[in-house]
Formats: C-alpha cells, structure tokens, sequence
C-alpha cells in the first residue's frame, strides 16, 4: 500500500521518534552501566562496603625475602609517612619526620636537595615494579641514604616481580639485594596480591579488574603501613574532595622532585573518571583512607585534614 505525502511524513516521524528513544535508552543504560562508568567511593552504596581490621588481616607470610632468610618484622610506634605529593614543598617538615621513629617512602622519592622539607632518613620504602629501574639507577641516593638495617618492599604483578617468573626484573632486584647485604628486600606474594585487590572491593564495593583500576603505590604503602605503625602522621597528602571543592586553587605538580610535571588535580580527575583502559583511583583511596584515620591513628598534615 502505498502512503500519500502526509502519510510518508507522519511515517517518518514515528521512526525518527523510535530512533530517538532507542539512542535515549542507550545512553541512558551506558550512563549506569557499572562496566562503562567509574563513580567515586562516595557514590557508592555503603550496603556494599565491608570494613575490614587490617591489624589481623596483615599476617606475617605475605613478603619474601630476595637474599637470605629474612622475616619482615619492622614494628614502630610512630611513622612519618612521606608522600611523592608537591604539597610538602615549603612544609619546612623536614626536622620533624627525622625525629619520627620510622619514615616511610615511595618509590623513587628523593630526598637529597629537598631536606628541609621530607627530612633525609628512610626506614622504609615501598617500591612498584614501574620503579625498580629508577631506585636501582640511583643507588646513592636510594640504597646508601637510608636508616641502618632499612627495608624495601617490591610490590607488581607476580608474572613481572614475583619468584617464580624468574624474568629481568626479579633477577635485577634480587643482584641488587645482594649487593647491598646490609639493607632488607622484600617481594610481596602472589596470594598477598591477591588480599590487596579483595581488600579494595571490600573497602569501596569495586571488584578492581572489572572497575578497570590499578592501585596505587600508596594504597600498598598505607595498608603496609598499617601494619607496621601504631601512629601515622602522613605528610603532603591532600583530602579526597580536594580537587572538586578548590577549582581556583593553585596547581601544583604531581610529584614535588618534578617541578615540569602534570598537575596533581588533573592527574586524580582524569584517573578518577577514566573509563578505557585501567586507571589508579586516587581519590576513591583517599576515600577509604579516610575512614582508616580513626580506626588505625592516622593524621595528615601540609595539608591538614
């Protein structure tokens, strides 16, 4: 049956009409679909978060020992721990973390020039397998500018960093740590891995592998943290609403030893927001990490939050 013209234009309205509720259906269902979109831990419902005691979920058989047999049991009262954060520039904090019983550290983090403000001592250091070749070029400042008998603990995928991959970088870490007998090097181990990424769901209600996240160098550091510390005062780590309430602040590098680096804010909105590929989730940590303050004597300071 063929339509006259005021039928083919009616025809033509009711399909556009269709097309149009079909793309709004799309949208509508990728805008909540959890696999396309990332939402901050606040947007999360809190039926799903589990709190976990850290003191006990720690254990004592989640590191290995790169060169003799030694056990990981570096136990302070009080720890200063230092972030990578532009934040501690102009802290003038430097005194007050060398008087801390242990400093803790990330990845490669100098120290050397910038005293005054990070101090120069280094209890322990948590190192992610993108930074081995960066600690282990440097060894003056890294390997030699450290408290006596310091610890650093490697943590990546196990096919890359761990035991049985036998790849570069296990060997690399390993020769290190035999030349350098006096310091303690540590792996963290498959099934420890394992607990980090269930304790991230656990925490903000995100299975990490289908949310597309990588965890950050200081997720690992504050839970090792955690467990070693009966006080943490954190230093240069800013809130998680930080970036969102503050537009107009001043930006301020990523990392304060790389003044031409990107901004701090840009790199936890982009990495907040990513949805190709994996991201950290900087601000969702930060999220946890917040609710840790209480429960596991946490502070934070330059700034204070």
């Amino acid at each position: 049956m063929r339509l006259n013209g005021k039928g083919q234009q009616s025809h033509r309205m009711a399909v556009l009409l269709a097309i149009f509720v079909l793309m709004t259906a799309l949208i509508f269902y990728s805008s909540n679909s959890s696999e396309g979109l990332y939402s901050p831990f606040h947007a999360v419902t809190n039926n799903f978060v589990k709190s976990t005691n850290l003191k006990k979920w720690s254990g004592k058989d989640g590191y290995i020992p790169l060169y003799r047999n030694k056990s990981f049991t570096l136990r302070c009262q009080s720890c200063a721990l230092v972030t990578s954060s532009s934040h501690v520039l102009g802290s003038g904090a430097g005194n007050e973390i060398n008087r801390s019983e242990c400093v803790i550290r990330m990845n490669d983090a100098p120290t050397i020039g910038y005293e005054s403000d990070v101090g120069n001592r280094t209890t322990l250091r948590v190192v992610a397998h993108a930074s081995v070749f960066r600690v282990v070029r440097r060894p003056n400042e890294f390997l030699h500018q450290t408290d006596n008998n310091s610890t650093i603990i490697f943590w990546g995928p196990p096919n890359k960093i761990g035991k049985d991959a036998k790849g570069t970088l296990y060997r690399l870490i390993q020769r290190v740590s035999m030349t350098y007998s006096n310091l303690s090097f540590f792996t963290i181990t498959p099934s420890k891995m394992r607990k980090f990424d269930n304790l991230f769901q656990r925490e903000t209600g995100r299975d990490r592998q289908k949310s597309h996240s990588w965890l950050s160098t200081g997720w690992f550091t504050m839970v090792i943290a955690i467990e070693v510390c009966d006080n943490i005062k954190v230093y240069g780590m800013v809130p998680p609403n930080h970036c969102g309430t503050k537009p107009g602040s001043k930006k301020v590098p990523y990392h304060y030893y790389k003044p031409r680096g990107p901004d701090e804010c840009l790199m936890y909105t982009q990495n907040e927001g990513g949805r190709r590929g994996n991201h950290h989730r900087f601000i969702t940590e930060k999220q946890v990490f917040r609710r840790w303050a209480k429960q596991y004597n946490i502070s934070f300071t330059h700034p204070e939050w």
